[in-house]
């Protein structure tokens, strides 16, 4: 196959291939049924015009055989008074019409013939006209019920692809719903186990030690302070030292609570 071939055989596959997506079945099938109403027309009107020609063929028939028998009459008048010359020209007028009147008969036989034939087929039209018309009507009402048969599918198609969109929606919600049920009651569960009152009662006990700790540290540090304080005055009075050696228990603990005293003053 060369080239042009070719090329011809795609165009034409692309513009039929355009043509059946672009194509109208109702409006395809009104015009087919528009087509045959012309084509009826075109038979009733050629039926018409043989029926008119035939009329006048007839019409002239008429006239020359009344001719035929007007020269038939001047013959015979003409033979009853000796002239045979105008009785020859009269019967020779008749001979002429004769054959025309025969003539005319033919192509009048032939013009009902012809009449009779489209009579036929026009009566065979008009009934596929009619057979074409209950046709048309079943295919556009099939062709209607299968375009909304698609779009019914298509409708339906989307709405499932919305309902499972739904769907998944509804269950992301159900999941997290079901979180939150379990988070609470992991909460109520804690609470009835005393969970945040043991871990606020570490917390207090924690800083209570600490607070402890920093307390004793800085009793430690004042005690250190006093200790050194009473060295350096027992190394400079040495009736102290005599004195503090024979001090008894009594003294002792005045001793202590002037030194809190002292310490509560600072």
């Amino acid at each position: 196959m060369g080239i042009l071939a070719r090329t011809t055989t795609i165009i034409k596959s692309k513009i039929n291939k355009l043509l059946n997506r672009t194509e109208d079945p109702h409006e395809t099938l009104d015009y087919s049924l528009e087509k045959m109403r012309d084509n009826l027309e075109d038979v009733k009107q050629g039926i018409a015009d043989l029926t008119t020609e035939k009329n006048r063929l007839e019409n002239k028939k008429q006239e020359l055989e009344t001719e035929i028998e007007t020269h038939n009459d001047q013959a015979r008048e003409a033979a009853r008074q000796d002239r045979d010359d105008l009785a020859r020209k009269a019967l020779k007028k008749k001979q002429n019409k004769m054959q025309q009147v025969e003539d005319l008969t033919d192509q009048i036989q032939e013009l009902q013939s012809t009449q009779d034939n489209l009579v036929q087929k026009k009566d065979k039209l008009k009934e596929r006209i009619d057979e074409f018309k209950t046709t048309k009507e079943t295919m556009k009402a099939k062709h209607t019920a299968a375009e909304a048969s698609v779009d019914v599918s298509e409708t339906i198609s989307g709405v499932g692809g919305e309902m499972d969109n739904a769907a998944q929606a509804i269950e992301r919600a159900e999941d997290k719903t079901e979180e939150k049920q379990a988070r609470v009651e992991a909460m109520d569960e804690l609470e009835e186990t005393n969970a945040f009152d043991s871990a606020l009662d570490d917390e207090s006990e924690l800083e209570q030690e600490l607070n402890s700790l920093t307390t004793d540290n800085n009793v430690d540090a004042e005690l250190d302070e006093l200790k050194k304080d009473i060295d350096d005055t027992t190394s400079t009075d040495p009736t102290t030292n005599s004195t503090k050696q024979t001090e008894s228990p009594d003294d002792i603990d005045e001793e202590l609570k002037e030194i809190e005293q002292k310490t509560e003053n600072n």
